[in-house]
């Protein structure tokens, strides 16, 4: 065949194939993903060329082997330029001056190699190319868009730091730790994350510590670098994932004008943390009285809501409500806030937000997910939500695919009852994990969902009688609250961040639903259920 033919065999099944060449001869995904994106480049190129291949096959996997080993090569020289090769092979090449030039000590040499590493891109690239590569400083200033004065200043300004760090490194009292300290955030996460969610980008603990200390006070990556004695290359890729964060438009960090990073984030630390929560804490016996008090006086208009359930328990509707229950009190303390002390300062308005703060060994409440469908079981439009807290365990998250969730078909096939009878043996292994999690319950020989379910059209309703707890319910305690919650706003999160005040309030309220559906279920009012599973804070919206 032709080489121009050649691309016609690159299928979904040789993809696979490829990357699967590809994971398993390197370190990670990503390494993965480069290598087998450079062998497709390879096959691209190769089919613009003329010729006959006689094997197409074995040939792709020759390219795919040549790809390989060009890849190997220029991960080994890359590695040699940060000090993972023999640096007493390449280093007596580095003419930084003649005193340097007559060590012969392979420790110092090894410290000169190190701090290559530790130099900012733009010097450490200058000193690569003059020393190792051997570039002149004219080719250096055209292959990086700039003046050879420049180039000279960097190569002056990187030798002079090189002598300076070396001279520290030999004396053993300046030297720092390697290993950095275990630091661990509570984050959570308000809007779509689909929009993009940076958290995703902040796994490892190095990327921890560079979020804190950006978090301190805005910092360049060389003196990130230096603070952490990490070299500069890994905390300048860093810094990119960082600010970039998942989708390119919202990070952890954002790069201020003057090359410095700072925190992009309200992230309080442990002691603030605890001021806040203690500011609301301290109010948990009246919120709790006041919302005993309301529902016994609502009870009936609870259950009046018109819910398309064969029967309807007030138990669920309360789990269902506890949620914002819980939040009224906060929401009357948003309002103030906005009113008397964050009128003038613009809201940041994103898809999706995160906040958090300092690990403190708590674990307060969970969150609310949400899922939707169109053309399921019947009905032209689905909408699920669960919450998940101390009491309860999550049933689905956010992009849950309903398509392939047999047990919550069947509640939703189950809405107007199913004759058990009329099920397959296999849809009866299935009711039988639906009723198991709650999501069903038997009655004779009929199935009916146990889930609240409402129609559609009344699902701007579902809150209205408990969102009437934010008039005058607790104003009075609300406004003391207020004034302490702004002063500890102003006193502890940067001015740049000011328009995403709501969230340290959001921070401040984070014990209350768990404590709160402590006590009402110690008064009998909510009854949990049995593991924490369960139909209680479940429910469906379908038209």
């Amino acid at each position: 065949m032709k080489k121009q033919e050649l691309l016609k065999m690159v299928d979904k099944d040789l993809l696979e194939k490829l990357f699967g060449f590809c994971y398993a001869r390197t370190r990670d995904s990503y390494e993965a993903q480069e290598l087998c994106s450079d062998i497709i480049y390879a096959l691209v190129q190769t089919a613009g060329t003329e010729g006959d291949i006689t094997d197409a096959y074995s040939y792709i996997w020759k390219i795919a082997r040549n790809v390989y080993a060009d890849f190997c090569n220029h991960f080994r020289r890359h590695a040699d330029l940060f000090y993972e090769g023999d640096p007493e092979k390449i280093l007596p090449l580095i003419s930084i001056d003649g005193q340097m030039q007559e060590q012969n000590d392979t420790e110092l040499l090894k410290n000169i190699y190190r701090q290559i590493a530790f130099l900012t891109k733009a010097y450490r690239e200058v000193m690569v190319a003059f020393y190792l590569d051997g570039l002149s400083i004219r080719d250096i200033a055209k292959m990086q868009n700039t003046s050879e004065t420049a180039i000279r200043q960097r190569l002056f300004s990187a030798r002079k730091t090189l002598k300076t760090e070396v001279e520290k490194m030999e004396n053993p009292t300046t030297k720092k730790p390697v290993a950095l300290d275990d630091i661990n955030f509570t984050i959570w996460g308000s809007g779509s994350p689909i929009w993009g969610d940076p958290r995703e980008v902040c796994t490892r603990l190095f990327s921890r510590h560079i979020v804190w200390l950006c978090r301190q006070k805005p910092r360049t990556a060389k003196q990130i670098s230096e603070e952490l004695n990490v070299p500069t290359v890994y905390v300048e890729e860093e810094l990119e994932i960082l600010t970039r964060g998942k989708n390119g438009e919202y990070g952890m960090l954002r790069r201020l004008d003057n090359r410095k990073y700072v925190i992009n984030f309200i992230l309080l630390d442990k002691e603030t943390i605890s001021k806040a929560h203690n500011i609301y804490i301290v109010q948990l016996s009246e919120i709790s009285d006041v919302i005993e008090r309301f529902i016994q006086e609502n009870k009936e208009r609870f259950l009046a809501f018109p819910y398309l359930n064969h029967k309807v328990d007030l138990n669920l509707i309360l789990w269902q409500q506890i949620h914002v229950m819980s939040s009224t009190f906060a929401n009357t303390v948003y309002q103030i806030l906005k009113k008397d002390y964050f009128s003038d300062i613009p809201r940041t308005e994103r898809p999706f937000n995160i906040f958090g703060f300092e690990y403190n060994g708590a674990n307060y409440g969970g969150g609310c997910d949400g899922i939707s469908a169109a053309n399921i079981c019947g009905y032209a439009q689905i909408y699920l939500s669960n919450i998940y807290i101390k009491r309860i365990k999550k049933h689905f998250h956010c992009g849950h695919d309903l398509a392939n969730d047999p047990e919550l078909q069947l509640a939703i096939q189950a809405i107007n009852g199913i004759d058990i009878k009329s099920l397959s043996e296999q849809d009866k292994e299935h009711a039988a994990k639906a009723i198991e999690c709650g999501y069903l319950y038997r009655e004779g020989d009929i199935l009916y969902t146990k889930i609240l379910v409402n129609n559609l059209s009344d699902s701007n309703r579902l809150f209205e009688i408990t969102e009437e707890l934010t008039k005058d319910y607790f104003n009075s305690s609300a406004k003391k609250v207020a004034a302490d919650i702004a002063k500890l706003i102003f006193d502890n999160v940067p001015e740049h961040l000011l328009g995403e005040w709501p969230h340290a309030n959001t921070l401040a309220n984070m014990p209350i639903l768990d404590s709160l559906v402590d006590i009402l279920i110690d008064k009998g009012i909510l009854v949990p259920p049995e593991d924490g599973i369960g139909a209680e804070g479940c429910w469906m919206s379908v038209s």
